[in-house]
Parts: structure tokens; sequence; C-alpha cells
């Protein structure tokens, strides 16, 4: 939705009267990827004095698709979400905590469901707030399937629409919150302490496949598990045959008579439920993802591990990101470090000045910068680059002295010697936003380039191994 209406749907849902007797806890989702967040602002608006809301908990999501650049990179992102938090004007008192997750792969979800049980227990319902593509659904869903919903729901409760497409939430989906008893918190601590005593090597031939998948996926990853399962009876098959005896040319038929019977909760299991409910995403304003189609946005929206690309460039050169975004070395006394943070699938081509403006005239809409796609026709609606100056100061080989971001496409970290002054000129589409975060998020990408390759602006590539956080580590050799 709208901001503006996002605002009018999510703030009458939290006016209604307090339910036992406590107001809601707000879960916000936020993608680290868009930091500076652009919903974040907003909620103090959405939390003015007659929304009773009891606390808000951010969570930073997507953390399975940055690379550690360093030790301790997931406690500077969390610090750098915290500080988002400080600046969007969201008051200590209000904020419950702030964690760091990946809804997709797992990692970080047991913590978040453990501090979610530990602070807020059942004291009333859970709202989750979130902008399009921030995850919020994904994660909507992994909770369901957690320690977080009683054991029968998962089987009733339907699950959240997911897609590249945004705002496609269709309902205000819900599932009950499970009532973290003493005996149940004992259980499940009990559950995890077992499971951190796993090696690979210990699980299942399919808990290895899937673990595989998502470490190809992210590169951090963790299991999600559930203590609590519901237990089924045993199936008992019944046989018409009439439906099984067909002729060869003819298609079985389905008896009209026997309709599957819809589980559905009993009335104590929701009399006194608390609910957690996932709201429609809020659409991000002046965001290049508006401007693309549903094809071109599965191409711009990270769903595997971004694998940095790091180039040096001279002055007099240019570097473009698809045809999304572009940044021009203009003024500099040495080459400088410019280190690619965006989808794999989006393709970076280097220039120089003097043929730019040509290469993005005969190459938007063609393969060679892919997105968007659809040739001469596709750019005559599309907007034109409208070009920002900047200017920086290095701070050293090893460091970048800061990220441009080019709207959602992605983002270039820049990385020059010290006191080295450099004048670029950044380009996004019209009416989309263009920022230079200072500090960056991962301020040592480039020093996990590969070797240069030679006769080129390029350096290899190389992925860092992934790490999956509930599982014991065994040395190989």
């Amino acid at each position: 939705l709208p901001p503006e209406q996002h605002r009018e749907v999510v703030s009458a849902a939290l006016r209604r009267p307090l339910r036992h007797g406590r107001g809601p806890l707000l879960l916000y989702i936020l993608d680290v990827l868009e930091l500076p967040d652009p919903v974040l602002p907003q909620l103090p608006a959405l939390l003015s004095p007659d929304v009773p809301a009891a606390g808000l908990l951010v969570v930073g999501n997507k953390v399975d698709l940055l690379p550690a650049d360093s030790p301790g990179h997931l406690g500077r992102l969390r610090q750098r979400v915290a500080m988002a938090c400080t600046q969007a004007g969201l008051h200590r008192a209000l904020l419950v905590d702030v964690r760091l997750v990946s809804a997709k792969t797992g990692f970080g979800l047991e913590g978040l469901v453990s501090r979610l049980q530990r602070s807020w227990k059942c004291a009333g319902d859970v709202y989750l707030l979130g902008a399009t593509n921030s995850g919020k659904s994904t994660l909507f869903n992994t909770l369901l399937r957690s320690d977080y919903c009683k054991s029968r729901a998962p089987d009733i409760v339907d699950r959240a629409t997911v897609s590249p497409w945004p705002g496609t939430t269709l309902n205000l989906l819900k599932f009950p919150i499970i009532n973290p008893t003493c005996d149940r918190i004992f259980r499940r601590q009990e559950r995890l302490k077992e499971e951190a005593t796993k090696t690979e090597d210990q699980l299942s031939s399919e808990e290895k496949k899937y673990l595989n998948h998502l470490k190809k996926q992210g590169y951090l990853v963790g299991e999600v598990g559930r203590t609590f399962q519901q237990q089924k009876p045993s199936p008992v098959f019944e046989f018409d045959p009439d439906m099984l005896s067909y002729s060869i040319d003819e298609d079985p038929r389905h008896s009209s008579g026997k309709h599957e019977k819809r589980e559905e909760f009993t009335y104590n299991e929701v009399k006194d439920a608390r609910w957690c409910f996932d709201t429609p995403g809020i659409v991000k304003e002046n965001c290049v993802l508006n401007l693309l189609t549903e094809k071109e946005v599965k191409l711009v929206l990270p769903t595997h591990a971004i694998v940095p690309r790091t180039f040096i460039l001279k002055p007099g050169m240019v570097l473009f990101l698809a045809a999304l975004g572009r940044v021009d070395y203009l003024q500099g006394e040495k080459p400088a470090w410019f280190t690619v943070v965006a989808s794999n699938l989006l393709p970076v081509h280097v220039s120089t000045l003097s043929n730019a403006d040509a290469i993005y005239e005969k190459h938007a809409g063609q393969e060679l910068l892919k997105v968007p796609m659809g040739g001469e026709e596709r750019m005559k609606e599309f907007p034109p680059l409208v070009p920002q100056d900047i200017t920086l100061k290095g701070i050293g080989t090893t460091e970048a002295v800061a990220d441009i971001k080019l709207s959602s496409a992605g983002w270039v970290a820049v990385t020059a010697p010290a006191e080295e002054k450099l004048l670029l000129r950044a380009y996004t589409p019209k009416g989309t936003a263009l920022v230079v975060r200072e500090p960056p998020l991962l301020p040592y990408i480039s020093t996990i380039k590969g070797s240069r390759i030679a006769g080129t602006a390029a350096y290899r590539t190389k992925k860092p191994p992934s790490m999956v956080e509930n599982l014991k580590t065994t040395m190989r050799r």
C-alpha cells in the first residue's frame, strides 16, 4: 500500500480496543541492504499517542546476502540498524531490541523466537510491519513453522503470499502465538542444546541436502526446528471401487459425494489466543523497483549471496550498473577501487568517459546492460538518468570511504588512498533516490577481492564460505 493508505489501515488495526489489557508489540522488518531505510522515519507518525503500542522490535533481515568483509561485521551491522532507529526518532523507551536475521535461510530465527518468548511472552498481539520486498511475509511463514506458533496452526493457517512483485501480501493473515510456559521453554532449550552438539556429518541425507542448498544461496545459514509437534493420527484409506475402475480413454472422476473436511481451530484454542498478524507491505517512494516490470524486478532483487565485484578505475573512467546506475570518476590524482554490491544477475560495464553516453544510448534496453529490457520501445518510457556530483576524500587502501547507493539497484563502495580527493558524478533514473552512505555498510569489502585480471580494470571474484550458526563445526584438513 502507498504510505498514506498503509498508515490508515495499520493505525485502524492498532487502535482497536486493547485485548488482554495491553497494546500490541510491533515487529518491524527492515532490509539491511536498504539502509538508510526509507520507511523507518514513517513509524513515529504511525505510533501517534492514540496508538497504544507496547513496544517495537526492529529486525534487520537479509544478512545472508552480505559477505563478511571483516571479523565482527554482524556487530557493526547491528549498530548501524540501531543508529538508523535513533535517527528516525524512535525512542529508546519504545525500542525493545534490534535483531539480525535471514528469514530465508533461518539464520538468527531461533534467537529471535527466544527473545520474543523471553521479553514479550504471550502478553498481547504482535504485528509484522515492513516495506515491500523486506522479507516480511517470508518471516511470517518461517515463524508459522517455529516454536513461536501453536503446534496445530501450520496445518490450518494459510501461508502468506511471497512474491518479488511489491505489495503482494493480499490479506491480514494471522496465526496464534504459543504460550511459552516454563515447561515449554525448558523443553525448547533442551532441543536447542542437543541440536548445537550435532555436526553436519550427523545430519540425515535430506537435512544435508537442504543445508547445502541454503549454503549455496546465503553466507549465513541456520535451522528453524520445532519442539512441539501436533500428533497426527494414522491415516485411514478408503477405496471407492467405482472411482478406481475407469476405461483407458477417460479421466478418473473424483466422487462428488465426499468432501475433504478442512481442519479448524476449536473454540478453546482461540478464545484467549494472542495473534501474530502479517500486514500489507509499505510501498517505498522514489524507488527504482517502482519503474520496473516483474521480470526486471526478479533480476534486480538479489536472491542468492552477493559476490562483490571490484574494479580499479582511473580518472576519466565510468562504471555502469546495468542501465539503472552510473558512476563517473571525473577528477583525482590516483586510481581508486570501486566495489559493486548488487544482484549477481545485474551486469557491470566499465568504459571511458568519452564513450559512456554512446554506450548507454546504444545498449540501454539491450543485453549488454540487460535491465531495463525491451529495446528502444522500453527505453522511450523509461526516465532518463539524472546526475549528482559527489566529493569524497579517501581514508586508506583497505577501507572504503563511502557507499554510493543507486536506489534499490545496489551500491558502489569507493576505496581510495588516504587524503586522496575524488570528484565523482553518479546517476540514477529520474525520480529515484541516490544516497551517499557514510560510513559505508561494509567498509572493508574491497579486501576480499581476488587477483587482478590482466588487461582489464576488474579483479577476479571469489565467494566467501558460508557459516552455519547452530551446528557444531568440525575442523577439516
